[in-house]
Parts: C-alpha cells; structure tokens; sequence
C-alpha cells in the first residue's frame, strides 16, 4: 500500500483547503485511514480517523475539519474549513489495517510523506 497526500498550500486566515490522500496498492475498504498533522518544532498529532463511513475525532479534534472517501478513486479527502494560522503544519495521512477507532500515532501501518499547509495573512 503506497499513500499520497496533495492539495496543501498556502491559504489566507478564514479560507479552506482540501487535502486528498489517495492510495495504491490496495483498497482502502479493509484500512482505517488517519490524518496527522506536525506543526514546526512540534509533535505529530492526530486530526481525525475515518473508517468505515465514520470520522473519529481526538478529544481534542477540531470540527472545523471533515473528512470523506471517494471509493473509485481510492481517496479520502480531509475538508478544512476557517483555517487559522495555528493549522500551519505538514500534513500527513496514514493507514492501518482493521476498522473502527484506531489510529494511533504509533499504531499506523503506512504513511505518506506529508504535504504543507501554510495559513498566511
């Protein structure tokens, strides 16, 4: 399984951003797919898990995001919406075989290599 992330940028205070995060390899039906992001000098934090049409947040998650699958195209896309400059960070998805809850930071099977959101003004 080989994941891709794209459509990071930058973005003005209050606009939105979609990133994708497509797959090959394999069909993402069978893996929970979780999207992380890393702020410079932080650590890598989760921003949701989506499995099986449903999207977990951390306790901490931030519902400005949403999350989707286009299954013929493999992709789950991760919809910001009224980004702040604290969203500036690489983002990151990754998969884990299995469903439910269950992307852990350590826990993930596969990853991309991230692709850059910055929010500017």
């Amino acid at each position: 399984l080989r994941l891709e992330e794209s459509g990071g940028g930058l973005v003005q205070p209050g606009g939105s951003l979609r990133l994708a995060c497509t797959a090959s390899g394999v069909s993402l039906d069978y893996y929970a797919i979780g999207w992380f992001r890393q702020a410079p000098g932080r650590g890598r934090d989760l921003v949701s898990c989506f499995s099986d049409g449903a999207t977990y947040f951390p306790d901490s998650g931030n519902r400005r995001f949403t999350t989707s699958l286009n299954k013929p195209w493999n992709t789950v896309y991760l919809q910001m919406s009224n980004l702040n400059s604290e969203d500036t960070a690489t983002y990151y998805c990754a998969a884990r075989a299995g469903s439910g809850n269950i992307c852990t930071l350590s826990g993930m099977d596969y990853w991309g290599k991230g692709t850059l959101v910055t929010v500017y003004s």
